[in-house]
């Protein structure tokens, strides 16, 4: 028998390479493409987000010394004082409003080591800096640090 010749016109041709390249297309980006997409963005002067932002806002108040804690509050009660004195309101007093705020420490009142309160505090932040790492919603520090330390005392009696 003789091979039979079969004749393709140049339609026909273009036809078969058409449907033949258009599975192999797919099959390559679905294959290759993946890493593809996951360089864009990444080069010399790219921004990595898990390295150069900040993780989330820490207690600074722990870390610095009380000097500058009191500074800070008086600064923030002269502006409320200011903005009051601005609208036509009597401005607080901001002397009496800094004594009151100094006093307000979950100890207060309480005859609990202000050493321990500090330990605690430095553990509830560092619980808050690891539930951020985590992805997950922090807790409020003083509230956090109140609850332990009324724990402890229910403890101890």
């Amino acid at each position: 028998m003789a091979p039979v010749a079969i004749s393709l016109s140049t339609g026909d041709v273009i036809l078969i390479v058409v449907l033949v390249a258009i599975p192999v297309s797919l099959l390559s980006f679905v294959l290759g493409a993946g890493d593809a997409l996951r360089q864009i963005g990444r080069g010399q002067f790219a921004v990595e987000f898990d390295s150069d932002l900040p993780r989330g806002i820490s207690d600074d108040a722990t870390r610095s010394s009380p000097q500058v804690r009191e500074a800070e509050l008086r600064q923030l009660l002269e502006a409320k004082a200011y903005r009051q004195l601005a609208r036509g309101e009597r401005p607080l007093d901001v002397d009496a409003e800094l004594a009151k705020l100094l006093d307000q420490s979950p100890a207060a009142g309480r005859g609990v080591d202000p050493q321990m309160v500090e330990e605690v505090r430095q553990l509830v932040v560092a619980r808050n800096e690891r539930l951020l790492r985590q992805g997950r919603e922090p807790v409020d520090v003083e509230l956090e640090v109140e609850r332990q330390l009324r724990e402890l005392e229910s403890l101890g009696q």
